[in-house]
């Protein structure tokens, strides 16, 4: 090669930062980095409290706490709530895992909740509460499924996009529980159904551990919590989920019905949430609105992303999300702050979390010294 050839020749820039994909991660240092997020969070917060209130930032912590943990009261709502979020997170997993996007958990659970609620009317007054109970249980997990299947079936036969079919079904259910909540209203014109049953609380879960019916709240989504873990890493079906979200060609090669697969999944998690609106209705509400999933079924897809699909980080994702907005409540009324400085400091938060994320994920590497540029 002759020297002005040489020379036309561009030499090529080190860059100043590599950013890596990380093999792996030891536990102690992903724990660390998630930690050290969370201080800076309360740093940044602590900054903007001072800056905007005056408030020792301190102080403000010490509320949000006490209106999460604050008194028993409080306590058990706050176990309530997190319960159910994670309950409806868990339902997410195994469609996730199997790369089908389901965002229609909010519906699936607010189907649920509406045939427990169908039940406790109209055989409120004719069966005992136990077997009350179970039709509620049954009619709840069938009505899931079928929220769960609709979709599915499409998938799994004509490709749909399930984003969008699973989230248009959230609009449907929402429509559906006003159109019952017109036939059920307490009183006419209200267009509320009310408390269901307050005098004989019929399909009323009873209340466990001395204080609170959210005791069963706390045992199922236990229960449901390892049952998923088990399920998902131990079981032919939790084998076959994760091949077909690796490569739906090479379940097929494998010998797996993946249509078979897809449905049988979202059946699984259409079951799942709509448990959460069972527990919503008979062991919280005791009534049914349009608004009873509360949005959980998309707060669900930051828990299920955050944690990794692993059900047991869940439990800690769904209990931060819950204590953040509960503790947000008591700051807002406390130190007389509207609700967007509440908003503010649960964004931050989150946001430092889910940023820490990359550094789990990510190493970065800056340019080695005597390397020219």
């Amino acid at each position: 090669m002759s020297e002005e050839t040489t020379q036309s020749v561009k030499i090529r820039k080190e860059p100043l930062v590599h950013i890596i994909k990380r093999a792996e991660i030891a536990v102690w240092k992903a724990i660390l980095i998630r930690i050290i997020a969370v201080i800076l969070a309360l740093v940044v917060c602590g900054i903007i409290i001072v800056a905007l209130t005056g408030y020792n930032p301190l102080e403000v912590y010490i509320g949000l706490a006490d209106g999460a943990l604050g008194t028993t009261r409080r306590t058990w709502a706050t176990i309530k709530d997190t319960c159910t979020l994670l309950l409806v997170g868990l339902a997410l997993v195994p469609a996730f895992k199997m790369r089908f996007w389901n965002i229609g958990a909010e519906g699936q659970m607010l189907m649920g909740g509406c045939a427990s609620a169908a039940i406790m009317i109209y055989l409120g007054d004719k069966v005992p509460t136990p077997v009350l109970i179970i039709l509620m249980l049954l009619s709840s997990l069938a009505a899931g499924i079928i929220w769960g299947v609709i979709p599915a079936i499409f998938k799994a036969n004509w490709n749909t996009n399930e984003t969008l079919f699973t989230l248009m079904m959230n609009y449907v259910a929402v429509q559906l529980v006003n159109f019952a909540v017109t036939f059920w209203e307490g009183r006419a014109g209200s267009n509320v159904v009310g408390t269901i049953n307050p005098e004989t609380k019929a399909g009323w879960l009873s209340e466990i551990f001395g204080k609170s019916s959210y005791g069963w709240h706390l045992i199922i989504v236990l229960i449901v919590t390892l049952l998923i873990f088990v399920y998902m890493r131990y079981t032919k079906h939790g084998y076959e989920i994760a091949v077909v979200g690796e490569s739906q060609n090479t379940a097929k090669y494998a010998g797996i019905n993946v249509k078979k697969v897809i449905i049988r999944t979202m059946a699984l998690s259409g079951a799942i949430a709509a448990l959460a609106g069972f527990l919503a209705v008979a062991g919280a509400d005791h009534t049914i609105k349009s608004d009873t999933a509360g949005g959980r079924g998309f707060t669900a897809i930051v828990v299920a992303w955050l944690a990794k699909l692993d059900p047991f980080t869940m439990i800690l994702m769904s209990f931060l999300l819950v204590f953040l907005s509960n503790g947000s409540v008591q700051i807002a009324t406390q130190f007389n702050l509207n609700d967007n400085m509440s908003d503010v400091i649960t964004g931050i938060i989150l946001f430092f979390i889910l940023g820490c994320e990359f550094f789990a994920n990510y190493k970065v590497q800056f340019r080695k010294r005597g390397v020219k540029a």
